[in-house]
């Protein structure tokens, strides 16, 4: 007898059927303005496009997606920091397994943490130099091929600073 939980090939088709939508809402949306509710990402495999929440407190940061059950396909989280630093996240608490984007000032994606482990507490390393870490659902980056080097484009990352920065009115 199969289990009712969807296994490995359930989510892999999962993330598929989500990257599909997310490269097409990219494409047909890829030069609108930017807005803080949404995040676009860019690199030599496409674009997407995501409904982000901020954290850019260290309230919000530290409370980050715990508790919730589940997130919505091509949702996310952008934590923003004041400045580049060294940062390390864990999963205690969270109850989704989670793909975590590390990026630069300038929104340059420098590293890339596939699946991270529900309720784990070993710290997960980000970087030395980061500013801004984009959590969405596990196994959506490697569905959708983000690699290090993409570009992220939101309104928190200035645009003198910004690898794509938002266009100007």
């Amino acid at each position: 007898m199969g289990s009712r939980a969807p296994g490995r090939v359930g989510r892999t088709v999962a993330a598929l059927a989500c990257a599909a939508a997310l490269l097409a809402a990219a494409q047909a949306g890829a030069v609108a303005d930017c807005a803080p509710e949404r995040l676009d990402l860019r690199g030599p495999w496409g674009q997407a496009r995501f409904r982000v929440e901020v954290a850019d407190d260290p309230a919000e940061r530290a409370r980050g997606l715990m508790n919730r059950p589940e997130m919505a396909a091509g949702a996310g989280m952008l934590f923003v920091y004041e400045r580049p630093q060294a940062v390390s996240f864990w999963m205690k608490n969270t109850l989704i397994p989670l793909d975590m984007i590390f990026a630069d000032a300038g929104g340059r994606v420098v590293r890339i943490h596939e699946n991270a482990v529900p309720l784990d507490t070993t710290p997960i390393f980000g970087g030395d130099s980061v500013q801004y870490v984009l959590e969405i659902n596990g196994g959506t980056a490697r569905a959708l091929g983000i690699s290090p080097g993409s570009e992220i484009r939101h309104p928190a990352i200035p645009p003198e600073r910004a690898a794509w920065p938002c266009a100007e009115d």
